[in-house]
């Protein structure tokens, strides 16, 4: 199995009859579909389908010694760029099967003209995929940070767009565990349009600096658990995104970043629907937020039912903060009478230092006041002995039990 290769691997077909597919390490998505049944030299790079190595593709038989050779096949290949594809439109059976290698990304941005930069690693409706091992994923990113417009605007050609590493759309009953993501040109983990699907036991990991590279980013999505993972990133270690419903994170670490994050939303004035986020026994470690709900005013719809509880902070900026007037320019984003409706939002069994002044930070639009909110068993200090927190309430309403900083919600 050779070390160091780039090889792209297609969107695996739907079919609930993937049965314990492990994967240790995975391959680069195809970038298209127009080769797919191509086994040799084609645009200058090499293609492996697994049909060409006998897999059937009809849900019955056995196509894992199939998946194997055609991965041994291309990982051999005396070339830098190979493709493992699995072609649409079949359901393969797979027992459980391991897939070796060290995965890495092309290195130069370059190298990705004329393919879709959105993704590198994908998976499209597969159901009861797993994905396990103890392997690393390396993204390779810098070279897409250094001509990023966020930190470079200067450049001619700056870019926004940079691939996600491991993108996971419409896979439900679903895993990842056991996995180490390093330097993603951008967000680390996608879960978009999942239901039912587990993360457990991750690392992730990229320099406080690199721009927009999120540790895991959920959207349009329902009963998802992250859970034993550790976070460091130059973004939101987990941001939850729209039509979200029923999520569980626990026992994570997160920073540097930007902490957890529910938002923004409604930035298109889009009708947002988020609810049921419970989120405990988490630790931030200097991060610039904590625990964060972020919205737009030009959005409508609802955020409700979130509890944060049994949360430490470890001289993080914003350790508690909702922001209803959320902006791409600090406040510069004219008042609105629209907002996202934010509302039973529960904070309990919270501790330690924020390196602000403001520990407590819940800006409420003037339209459409936050309503519910809950605090309990809370107490934020300074980082810097000696120097005092204040809690900055605006049109927040809700109850407060042993809470300092001083309380600042209204009845």
């Amino acid at each position: 199995m050779a070390s160091v290769f780039d090889s792209l691997i297609y969107m695996f077909s739907a079919g609930s009859s993937f049965l314990d597919m492990y994967i240790l390490l995975l391959l680069i998505v195809a970038l298209g579909s127009s080769h797919a049944g191509c086994k040799f030299d084609c645009k200058d790079e090499y293609h492996f389908s697994v049909t060409d190595y006998g897999a059937k593709g009809d849900g019955q038989t056995d196509d894992s010694i199939a998946f194997l050779e055609t991965w041994d096949a291309a990982c051999t290949a005396s070339t830098p760029s190979s493709r493992f594809i699995v072609p649409p439109n079949n359901t393969y059976l797979l027992n459980p099967i391991i897939f070796q290698g060290t995965i890495i990304g092309p290195e130069l941005p370059s190298e990705w003209d004329g393919k879709d930069a959105s993704g590198w690693l994908g998976f499209k409706d597969v159901n009861g995929l797993i994905v396990d091992g103890f392997g690393t994923v390396d993204g390779r990113g810098q070279g897409w940070w250094d001509q990023s417009c966020r930190y470079h605007p200067q450049l001619q050609h700056c870019t926004t767009l940079a691939p996600t590493a491991l993108n996971f759309m419409s896979c439900n009953k679903s895993i990842v565990s056991n996995l180490r993501l390093v330097n993603s040109a951008q967000t680390h983990l996608l879960m978009m349009g999942c239901d039912s699907f587990v993360v457990n036991n991750v690392v992730i990991e990229s320099p406080a600096n690199s721009p927009n590279t999120d540790g895991i980013h959920i959207h349009s999505a329902r009963n998802v658990i992250i859970t034993n993972s550790k976070f460091s990133t130059g973004d939101d270690c987990i941001s939850i995104g729209d039509r979200i419903s029923d999520i569980k994170i626990d026992n994570v670490v997160c920073g540097p970043g930007h902490g957890i994050s529910i938002g923004s939303l409604g930035k298109r004035g889009n009708y947002v629907q988020v609810e049921r986020i419970h989120i405990s026994d988490a630790l931030f470690k200097g991060t610039t937020n904590g625990a964060r709900i972020k919205t737009w005013q030009v959005g409508r719809g609802y955020v409700r039912d979130v509890t944060f509880e049994n949360l430490m902070f470890d001289s993080v900026q914003n350790p508690m903060i909702i922001d209803q007037n959320y902006c791409d320019v600090r406040n510069t984003c004219k008042e609105e009478e629209t907002g996202v409706e934010i509302s039973n939002v529960r904070y309990k069994e919270i501790h330690g230092t924020s390196s602000s002044e403001i520990a407590i930070n819940l800006k409420c639009s003037n339209s459409v006041p936050c309503y519910g909110i809950w605090m309990e068993s809370i107490e934020l200090k300074s980082t810097i002995i000696g120097e005092d927190v204040v809690a900055d309430c605006a049109n927040a309403h809700g109850q407060e039990l042993d809470v300092f900083p001083a309380p600042c919600l209204l009845n």
